[in-house]
């Protein structure tokens, strides 16, 4: 609902004479407001849904309507008719006014008529929200709202609760607006969800629903100015309390400020708010802590058992869950109506999945049980979703990865399988959370897995799931379908399904296409996340540029380098450009670089480049935020030996480089590069020293013959930051000699296939860190000075130091 309403935004703000999309901007204002006020509604029955049985259907209802709103705003982007428009508005407004009925048949009925200005009082308090809201460990701060509320100047003033998402600030305001000397001291109270999205009508609109008699779809009919007019006569006079929830910026009390009288008479405006935000110097501001673990506690008992007390077979798992909800009221509320619905033996399994990252969870109910999931893969399908807030401080990738962090420390993902430079390169879930994820898929129409092969899907109705995957391929094809009807069938060697010009993540993974490139695939405009198994394709058509969506591209099977079109250059949203055969890459078109524009969020890149074109350089300044780079020279050029620098410098986001078949270059690092992988360039040692200055160089991997020659001397102060070295198929190398200043902070040392190398340096016996050794295929004299220098670490008592040694030549 939040991704569609900002899409909503986006476009009611578009410019009118923009050709490519021409919108009915009134139909989208209505449908904009409306939605904005049916998502605070889902926010405030979310907790009484599941024992409600009217609310749980309405919900279903408002969620079927979104996706279908979802559907006719993307068919109308990609150039269909606006007649569906109208009829979803329609049933969404339907929606709006039947979920204000069914809000207050919820209520408790105040019995009171209005007849005079002491029964509009009482009524407009019962219009006040009271969804069995429990609040525990805060009558301190209840105690300190009130009195800010009701004591101080005479002069319309305002009152803020701010705090995180999930720390209860809605329920606290909503316990200082029923509270009995509230109720008393003044005359009217109002209330209105702002939000993120907003409109001056909406807030108006919500204002008055909440005070007057009158239907709500007879103000809907109103204009703005007759609304402000009729709140101000209705406040006018009055001691009035107006609770504004979820307020993000000051501008939405610049559009109401005109329609509130300040009659001196110690009237208050109380909002609450994720941000501190001040809208007059003096503004009294309460900071929501969080709950302590005890009364974190407290809390889930009561939602679960409406009282303190679990049963004695839970007495020690639940002060646990509690304490992994982190003092959030939400979290809680939220983990107690999961456990309500599972088994009391795998509630400490579940109990953690809360957090903001749960879509990102449900996501491997889509994968096998046991699978191990690349997460790399993983990780730019979630962005592709939408799943991942972009934060100031962090680039997506780096969120998703916390993300994962977060599941990972909350023991519902495994890691099977470590990257060099840390963190997760495969993981797993536990059986029990797999078995969750897939149920709790299912329950929430997020995903469909089919078993078979030769399973047949039909899309029909809005209540279809958005995705479909096929496990047969391994996990490899994941389908976001809208609502839209279609047919799924996957056999041969192509498509074999009418795919939804609207797919937003399409990964045809077991699928190969020979020669051709799928065009049809160029038709799904909205696409974000496109992966393919190629084979001899040597270019991409230019109409990829339909795609202008597009975040990754992942090329799966190709045995040949893969030329791009000119046109890639308009398609601004890309992210990732991605080949999973390390030895082929994508070349860059050249002609007219420098008018063509930048692809500024790019991020990761495998670049195939002739070096002698003298274009790398004008390339690399098109991609300035590049992250992590895998460059091999084209398969033209493989036979080539040069003798220039090839400067990588310029990137200065650069943490991950890979090279690959230069022969004979010299190159210039960026000094941010944290992994540097070199693979058949026969240089000379001595060349090394230009790596071993670069600051903050943590992996380097030499493989296949990268340096020749017999020896390798280390100088001082080298690879101050390195804590993994391999060093592979080496065949020349024989002598190593080091300092013990050298590497101060290796942790992990490989060495695989040096057959000739004669011994490893006897100063590593002297490092602090270092944790693991690893020795294949060379002499035995190599495998005895790696026993000596275990030997000498656990001298030092350091016995942490692992070594493994396989298939040890003879000397």
């Amino acid at each position: 609902m939040d991704f569609l309403l900002e899409n909503l935004k986006e476009l009611e703000s578009c410019n009118e004479t923009d050709d490519s999309i021409a919108f009915p901007k009134d139909q989208i204002h209505t449908v904009l407001e409306d939605l904005v006020f049916l998502r605070s509604f889902l926010v405030k029955i979310a907790d009484q849904r599941n024992r409600n049985g009217k609310l749980q259907a309405l919900w279903s209802r408002v969620m079927e309507v979104a996706h279908r709103a979802e559907f006719v705003i993307d068919s109308i982007v990609v150039g269909d008719k606006h007649e569906y428009l109208e009829r979803v508005a329609r049933d969404i407004q339907l929606l709006r006014t039947e979920a204000l009925e069914t809000y207050d048949s919820t209520r408790h009925d105040c019995g009171a008529q209005r007849t005079n200005q002491t029964c509009f009082r009482i009524e407009s308090k019962c219009r006040t929200p009271v969804l069995n809201e429990v609040l525990v460990g805060l009558d301190d701060e209840v105690k300190a709202i009130i009195r800010s509320l009701t004591r101080g100047s005479k002069l319309l003033d305002f009152v803020s609760i701010v705090g995180m998402a999930g720390l209860g600030k809605t329920t606290l305001a909503n316990r200082v607006c029923n509270d009995p000397l509230i109720l008393s001291h003044f005359h009217i109270l109002a209330r209105c969800t702002v939000s993120q999205v907003y409109s001056m009508h909406s807030l108006l609109v919500q204002l008055l629903s909440s005070i007057s008699s009158r239907r709500h779809g007879e103000y809907l009919e109103m204009d703005e100015n007759d609304l402000a007019h009729k709140l101000y006569k209705l406040l006018k006079k009055n001691r009035y309390l107006i609770f504004l929830d979820d307020v993000w910026d000051i501008k939405a009390w610049n559009l109401l400020e005109r329609s509130l009288p300040d009659d001196a008479n110690g009237s208050r405006i109380l909002f609450t708010s994720r941000i501190q935000l001040q809208f007059k110097p003096d503004t009294k501001t309460h900071h929501l802590r969080h709950l302590t673990d005890e009364e974190s506690w407290k809390l889930l008992q009561k939602k679960l058992f409406g009282k303190e007390g679990f049963p004695p077979t839970l007495g020690k798992v639940g002060p646990q869950i509690a304490n992994l909800c982190r003092g959030l009221p939400l979290t809680v509320v939220l983990v107690a109506g999961i456990l309500a619905n599972i088994v009391e033996d795998y509630w400490e399994e579940v109990a953690k999945s809360l957090t903001s990252s749960i879509p990102c969870l449900l996501y491997f109910g889509a994968y096998k049980e046991d699978e191990n999931v690349l997460v790399q893969r993983l990780l730019w399908l979630w962005i592709s979703e939408g799943f991942v807030q972009k934060t100031e401080e962090k680039s997506l990738e780096d969120v998703a990865d916390d993300y994962l962090k977060d599941l990972v420390d909350r023991s519902l993902v495994m890691v099977s399988e470590q990257r060099t430079m840390g963190g997760a390169k495969a993981c797993q879930l536990h059986d029990l959370v797999h078995e969750f994820c897939v149920r709790k898929a299912k329950e929430e129409n997020f995903l469909l897995v089919l078993h078979g092969r030769n399973d047949r899907f039909i899309l029909t109705s809005p209540s279809n799931p958005l995705r479909v995957c096929c496990n047969p391929m391994n996990g490899e094809l994941m389908l976001k379908f809208p609502d839209v009807r279609s047919l799924l069938s996957s056999k041969g060697d192509s498509l074999g399904f009418w795919l939804p010009k609207l797919l937003r993540v399409l990964d045809l993974g077991e699928l190969v296409f020979r020669a051709y490139f799928p065009m049809g695939v160029l038709l799904l405009v909205h696409l974000r996340y496109l992966a393919l198994r190629l084979h001899l394709i040597d270019s991409i058509p230019a109409a990829i540029a339909n795609l202008s969506r597009l975040q990754t591209f992942l090329l799966r099977g190709n045995d040949i380098d893969c030329l791009l079109p000119k046109t890639i250059w308009n398609i601004k949203t890309l992210r990732h450009l991605w080949t999973t055969n390390s030895a082929i890459g994508f070349i860059f078109p050249v002609e007219n670089l420098e008018v063509s524009p930048g692809l500024i969020h790019l991020d990761t890149l495998s670049l195939a480049i002739d070096p002698s074109s003298q274009s790398l350089q004008k390339i690399l300044t098109k991609l300035p935020n590049i992250r992590m780079l895998r460059c091999k020279m084209t398969e033209s050029r493989e036979e080539h030996t040069g003798n220039g620098i090839l400067v990588f410098d310029c990137l200065s986001q650069l943490e991950s480089l890979t090279l690959l078949f230069f022969d004979g270059y010299g190159f210039k690092f960026p000094l941010n590069l944290k992994k540097l992988t070199l693979v058949y360039n026969k240089q000379p040692w001595s060349e090394i020293s230009t790596i071993g200055k670069l600051p903050k160089l943590e992996v380097l991997k030499l493989l296949d013959g990268f340096f020749v020659g017999e020896e390798w001397e280390m100088k001082e102060g080298e690879f101050p930051s390195l804590r993994v070295l391999q060093l592979s198929n080496l065949w020349k190398f024989r002598s190593w000699t080091a300092s013990s200043d050298n590497f101060p902070r290796l942790q992990k040392l490989v060495v695989h296939n040096c057959e000739n190398l004669e011994e490893v340096p006897s100063c590593l016996g002297e490092c602090p860190t270092l944790e693991m050794i690893e020795v294949k295929w060379c002499r035995t004299s190599v495998a005895n000075s790696v026993k000596q220098i275990q030997q000498e670490q656990i001298d030092m008592g350091n016995e942490v130091l692992k070594i493994s040694i396989e298939d040890r030549v003879g000397a």
